[in-house]
Order: C-alpha cells, then sequence, then structure tokens
C-alpha cells in the first residue's frame, strides 16, 4: 500500500523555494496579490464582523497579525480570522479538479507562522506550496466520491494543506518530515465540512475555509507541544481515505511529484461565486455583445452544463446568498440583467445581495432551463467548466454562446499586471497610495524579502 502520508510529509520537507519552476514561483506571487485583494473585500463583510466578535472572546495574545489592523493574537486565531476574510466571499483561487479553495488557507496559515517567527518570504512561499500541492494532490486521490458523499473539500482537505504550511515552518528541513508527518496525523481528525447549505442554505460555508486553516496550524502546534498524530492517517485502515471516500486513487499523489505541480492547475476567479458558473457568466456577457434587448423579451433561456454541477448549481429558487453565489440560473440572470458587456466586469457579494432584492430578476432566474449537454460535458475537465447558454426571445430570435474556459482558468490566466491593477482598484480604499504602492512591491519581491512581518506593518490600519 502506498504510504501517502509519508510520501506527501518526505516532499513537504524537502521542498525549497528555489526548487520550484519559475512559472510556479510566479503563480503564488499572483496568488498573493489576489489574496490580499479578496480578503480587503471580505474584511467589510457582516460575518467577518461576527468572527471579529468571536475572537474576541476566545483569541489569546500573540505576535500574528489580524489583516488591515492593529490586532496581535496567537496564529491559531490569526490564520482563523485572516482566512475567514480571505476565504468566505466564494471569490478565492481555486483547483477546480479537486473541488477547493487552497489560496486562502495557505497564505493565512504562512503568514500567521511566518510573521510571528520573523521568517523569509522563501521559506513563507515554499511552506505555502507544499501546502497547495498536499491539499490538492490528496483531495485528487478521493474525488468525486469524497465530495459525492457530501464532503466539502476546502474544509475537510484544507486541515491537511494548513497542517503542512504550518509545520515546515515549524520544523524546517528535511529533518521536519516526521513532525509533517504528525501534524497530519492530528490534523485529520479535525477534518470536517458538509454540503448540506447547497440545500437548505445557512452561512456555515462562509467559516469552512478559516476552520480549516486555524485546526492544521492548531495540528502543527500541538505536535510542537509534543503530541504525536498516526503516521499512516491518510492510508491507513481506518485512516482518512476510508472514512471520508468510497475510492481512492494514490497515483494521483505520487505521479511526477516534484516534477510536475498542481498548483499550475489553480485558477483565479472574476466573479463571486461558484468556479463551476464562471463560463454561464461570460456566455452571457458574449450574448449581450450580440443585441441588445431587455428582460421582459426574454422567452426561455437554456443553460447546457456538465453532470458534475447537476443539483448542487443549479437550483432556481435560491434561498439565501449562499445559495445565489451557487447557483448558475441566478448568475445567469443577474449577469443578463446587469446588461454590461465589457469582458472585464466582475460580479462581487452587493451584486448577488441587490440581486435577491430584485423581482425581475428572481423572474429570470425561474426561467433558466439547466440541461445535461454533451458538448459540455465533452469540454468539461479538471482545469474548468464549459456552459452553452441559448437565450429565445419572444419574437423568435435564438442568441446563443458557448464558452469553454472563463477568464482566469489555466488556459486563459490573469496576468501579472492583470493582478497588480485588481489589487490597487481595492486596497486604494484602505491605504495611502504611497504605502499601497509600497506593499504592492513588496508583496511582487516576497522571495527575496528577509522578514515577511514587514508586510504586517505595510497592511495594518491606517
Amino acid at each position: 500500500m502506498t504510504q501517502a502520508t509519508q510520501v506527501i510529509s518526505k516532499f513537504s520537507a524537502n521542498l525549497r523555494f528555489a526548487d520550484l519552476p519559475s512559472p510556479i514561483q510566479n503563480s503564488l506571487i499572483h496568488f498573493a496579490l489576489d489574496y490580499f485583494r479578496v480578503a480587503s473585500i471580505g474584511e467589510r463583510m457582516e460575518w467577518s464582523e461576527w468572527g471579529r466578535n468571536y475572537a474576541k472572546g476566545t483569541a489569546g495574545k500573540g505576535s500574528s497579525p489580524v489583516l488591515f489592523s492593529d490586532v496581535l493574537y496567537d496564529p491559531v486565531s490569526a490564520s482563523f480570522i485572516n482566512t475567514l476574510y480571505a476565504g468566505s466571499l466564494d471569490a478565492d483561487d481555486v483547483h477546480v479538479g479537486a473541488m477547493l479553495h487552497p489560496g486562502c488557507i495557505m497564505f493565512s496559515t504562512g503568514l500567521a507562522i511566518g510573521q510571528a517567527r520573523h521568517q523569509s518570504g522563501a521559506e513563507v512561499l515554499a511552506a505555502i506550496a507544499a501546502g497547495y500541492e498536499a491539499m490538492i494532490r490528496l483531495a485528487l486521490c478521493i474525488q468525486p466520491s469524497h465530495f459525492g458523499r457530501g464532503f466539502q473539500s476546502t474544509s475537510t482537505m484544507g486541515v491537511f494543506g494548513a497542517a503542512v504550511t504550518a509545520a515546515k515552518l515549524i520544523f524546517p528541513g528535511a529533518a521536519g518530515e516526521k513532525s509533517i508527518a504528525a501534524s497530519l496525523g492530528i490534523a485529520a481528525s479535525f477534518a470536517g465540512g458538509l454540503t448540506q447549505f447547497y440545500h437548505s442554505g445557512s452561512t456555515v460555508k462562509r467559516l469552512h475555509a478559516a476552520q480549516a486553516a486555524s485546526s492544521g496550524t492548531k495540528a502543527a502546534l500541538l505536535v510542537e507541544s509534543g503530541f504525536t498524530g498516526p503516521h499512516d492517517i491518510f492510508e491507513g485502515k481506518d485512516g482518512f481515505a476510508r472514512a471520508y471516500a468510497d475510492a481512492v486513487d494514490y497515483s494521483l499523489l505520487e505521479n511526477d511529484l516534484g516534477k510536475i505541480f498542481r498548483i499550475a492547475e489553480v485558477a483565479v476567479k472574476p466573479h463571486a461565486c461558484s468556479a463551476r458558473v464562471l463560463s454561464a457568466i461570460e456566455a452571457s456577457t458574449e450574448i449581450l455583445s450580440q443585441s441588445a434587448f431587455d428582460s421582459s423579451e426574454i422567452e426561455s433561456i437554456y443553460l447546457g452544463i456538465p453532470k458534475v454541477i447537476q443539483g448542487r448549481l443549479t437550483t432556481n429558487h435560491p434561498a439565501d446568498l449562499q445559495a445565489a453565489q451557487m447557483s448558475a440560473p441566478f448568475a445567469v440572470a443577474l449577469s443578463l440583467l446587469r446588461k454590461s458587456t465589457n469582458s472585464n466586469f466582475s460580479l462581487g457579494v452587493d451584486d448577488f445581495v441587490r440581486g435577491l432584492q430584485n423581482p425581475e430578476l428572481m423572474r429570470v432566474t425561474q426561467l433558466v432551463k439547466c440541461e445535461l449537454d454533451d458538448e459540455v460535458e465533452k469540454t468539461s475537465s479538471e482545469e474548468s467548466v464549459s456552459a452553452k447558454l441559448i437565450v429565445t426571445l419572444k419574437n423568435g430570435q435564438k442568441l446563443s454562446a458557448f464558452v469553454v474556459s472563463p477568464k482566469g482558468s489555466i488556459a486563459r490566466p490573469f496576468t501579472l499586471e492583470d493582478h497588480i491593477a485588481r489589487a490597487e482598484s481595492e486596497l486604494i480604499s484602505r491605504l495611502p497610495e504611497s504605502r499601497l504602492h509600497q506593499l504592492i512591491d513588496a508583496i511582487v519581491a516576497l522571495p527575496t524579502m528577509s522578514d515577511v512581518a514587514q508586510l504586517g506593518q505595510l497592511i495594518k490600519a491606517t
């Protein structure tokens, strides 16, 4: 049997930033820029205030900064709050095939430990890269049955990624292999996260990434304090894979590990919604560019989908904001009524909130009929989900669009210049222009930074 826990622990312990191919090094900088951008938006959300209220009564004093503030917490609490900011909007980076969001967890965990211990940018980025790779590869081993059983893998698999990132920083170098394995062994007992919210609504998904980051961080700190976990927790007789999945393929963990990085398959979102509906939004924009029409002129809307989103992302009656962000019909209606033909436009959480209050948009949402489509099924992949959209007007005119890979996907990635522009457009509302430019320059130069605590100084409250 493959010793999966040992394989990922050895790989993680030995990984150095200098070992990463230059495209992966560049991607980590892109993801860092996107992380701070999304976290800035998330900090203003209502549920982030709930999180801060919770932390006031539970967090310990420490040296780990909370983003956009002067608050210093213990690393478990800081990783929780910062991941809540960055991972609760459905706007953070995503690996479609593994069905998870790694960046919000890994950057929050890496910075919580790295800033408190004054570690270098290269050290922190290597730990973050190891966490990305562990989280993605372990998830791929058990998907799609893991998701089919009702688990939300950002939460369940995020504890592994966070544990690797935190443990690699706490126990640096090749000698840390056993401690990383022990951290994984403890982290597995903290893994949880169910997808009932797809059906019943609620705000619990806002917490999933945050609990994963804090639990993985805690696991590594518990090992530092003396606790141990099973060295074979993932593959063991009564381990994680057996408990959380119906099937497992360990080749997806081992194949080309250290040679090909699955980080390269991580996409960045242009909109605050499920990654699997991004193509549908872009198809709506393409249709609007073909002809101007009013929503009252729409007779019907056909949305061709792959099987993977059927039932989970196809509701015509979203019960709340979270459900709206997970609804392909709602996203299509929101895009059509917004009437933007600018391919660079972005749907934010506020757009979804207003949409739920718009009776006409809710009516159009009910006109969207999702049907399995062979062409969409064939062109969807682990990297992105395709969409075919046909809008039929009452005068008989049919407008159609087919999108295989949306903007931000691996096939059509944002450039460094795109990421800088997107980050600046958000962060300028928080920081003086001079400090904003200092921060952007510091993020781009993160691999050469001697102490990542410098970031905390640049991004704290004015």
